[in-house]
């Protein structure tokens, strides 16, 4: 794994208990080049119809603050 990756998992650690809280969960597929971060929902989050609301003000938000070079997070659907 990557040291971006490593780094991504970490602060996707941070607030995976509050997703979990809600009977969902949040899993890394990949962080691009261009530190596109790659995640997919999970449980109650993958249908919920605030998870784009969640992604953005809250995956998308925490991970530009502490991890250096991410752009943007895009869940990645089954």
């Amino acid at each position: 794994m990557t040291e971006i990756m490593e780094q991504v998992e970490q602060a996707l650690g941070d607030i995976r208990p509050a997703l979990q809280a809600d009977g969902g969960d949040i899993e890394l597929i990949d962080v691009t080049d261009d530190g596109v971060v790659q995640v997919r929902l999970q449980g109650a989050c993958a249908g919920c119809p605030m998870s784009q609301l969640t992604l953005a003000n809250g995956v998308e938000r925490h991970l530009k603050n502490v991890v250096p070079g991410v752009e943007r997070v895009e869940n990645m659907p089954r």
